[in-house]
């Protein structure tokens, strides 16, 4: 079976689409989930830095927007890590499913 021929089944399958709008959409979210904090962080410590500016401890010299940075990039990656566990579960499944049929 040529190329092209596969091609053309994978795109016609609704499988495809179905695949192609679920991994579309779960990336959008957490792009969301992941851009919105840290954007809105960078925004408010450059127009209201002394909301960030407060010291954890009398004595201490951590301010709270270095756990507050900290929890963003962690959170970062641990949404990869939710993507990733998606995509190596129900997307390759899906993908799985639709070269199959595609192969027939």
């Amino acid at each position: 079976m040529s190329e092209n021929t596969i091609q053309a089944k994978v795109r016609a399958n609704p499988k495809f689409a179905e695949l192609v709008g679920k991994r579309t959409r779960f990336a959008i979210i957490l792009s969301l989930v992941v851009l919105l904090p840290y954007y809105s962080f960078m925004f408010f410590v450059s127009t209201q830095p002394q909301m960030f500016a407060a010291k954890l401890g009398d004595a201490g010299i951590v301010t709270i927007g270095w756990p507050v940075a900290a929890l963003i990039i962690i959170g970062g990656w641990l949404l990869t890590g939710v993507y990733v566990s998606r995509a190596n579960g129900e997307f390759d499944r899906l993908t799985e499913e639709v070269l199959k049929e595609a192969r027939k």
